[in-house]
């Protein structure tokens, strides 16, 4: 991280470069999007203040760091959009309270919040955190109010006939059933590069990301090493058996890959520190993420491949650090 910036001023940044995903988010899915990052804003300030205020620390300079906007927009943007109000409640609790607030704060906490949040809502509720609408250019299928009818309601009466299986969720299913990869990308639901619509969200992510890089935001080593893991990865199983495994395209271009490659598992606090470590923090996230798609019970594991090398990072960064200039090796 840039050291000429400051903690809040990193936040912004990222959240900035957040837009051009978001924005393509809200074309793609519509209304949902905005509901999801309203609440989860509104509530992750509302707790932050809270346990600040029950822990005797000064809020507006905690509030001021923009850290607990930050962890509800990852969190909102991993949801379903027109996830239930209390959905997101509940992540909203796990990220700021557990996995933040009882570790002791911003720079103490040992896993990334946002997916501790997102890791516990899929465990509790998976019927709810499966049900993604399906991807529809021109700022989604639903309108405003039947919007606020399916998240703060008792959901919109036809909500079924606008929701559809994520591509991943399809193509573990398709192959399941003995269908090829090459047939299941023709179907409806994907697109050019991975799932329809998740290509092009993909690439906005993407860019967002480079942005980060140019302006010092984040280094390379953890997004090109995760990226690198997950195209080997798929790589080598698909060259092995194109019938039976999808291309390396389709795991970049599908899911949160790029999210979580550079506004997830570049956390500056959960992540390795040393650039060795980053490197095998980030390739380790992208092996585990492909090896939890194929033979895991979730088709999309950012979270857990994250929360995982979240674990190991006291481990990479004792046996990583960089040798002292002058010092000879095993001192």
């Amino acid at each position: 991280m840039n050291p000429n910036y400051t903690v809040a001023q990193v936040m912004q940044l990222v959240l900035l470069a957040l837009i051009p995903g978001i924005a393509l988010m809200l074309w793609f899915f519509g209304w949902g999007v905005l509901t999801n990052l309203l609440i989860a804003c509104l509530l992750a300030v509302a707790l932050e203040s809270l346990l600040l205020y029950l822990r005797k620390r000064p809020i507006k300079p905690f509030l001021s760091d923009y850290s607990a906007v930050l962890t509800a927009c990852l969190l909102a943007l991993a949801l379903p959009p027109y996830a239930p109000w209390w959905v997101i409640a509940v992540g909203i609790v796990m990220a700021i309270i557990i996995a933040k607030h009882l570790y002791g704060g911003l720079g103490y906490n040992a896993f990334n919040p946002a997916m501790v949040g997102y890791a516990a809502l899929l465990v509790s509720f998976p019927l709810e955190m499966t049900v993604w609408p399906v991807a529809s250019g021109g700022f989604g299928v639903l309108d405003f109010h039947s919007t606020l009818l399916q998240v703060f309601g008792s959901g919109f009466s036809g909500w079924d006939a606008y929701t559809h299986a994520t591509a991943l969720d399809s193509m573990k299913t398709g192959l399941s059933l003995h269908q090829t990869p090459s047939q299941l990308l023709q179907t409806q639901s994907m697109g050019l590069l991975g799932g329809q619509g998740w290509e092009w969200i993909n690439l906005a992510y993407l860019i967002g990301g480079g942005w980060l890089l140019y302006k010092r935001i984040i280094t390379w080593h953890i997004p090109v090493a995760m990226l690198l893991g997950l195209s080997l990865f798929a790589s080598l199983f698909w060259l092995y058996s194109p019938d039976n495994y999808p291309t390396p395209i389709f795991h970049l271009f599908s899911g949160a890959t790029m999210l979580g490659a550079f506004f997830i598992a570049t956390d500056p606090v959960t992540a390795s520190t040393t650039p060795v470590g980053k490197l095998v923090f980030g390739f380790s996230i992208g092996a585990l993420l492909y090896i939890i798609r194929t033979w895991g019970g979730y088709p999309d594991a950012v979270a857990f491949a994250v929360i995982v090398m979240n674990m190991a990072v006291p481990l990479l960064d004792t046996y990583t650090q960089p040798r002292i200039y002058g010092q000879r090796r095993g001192l």
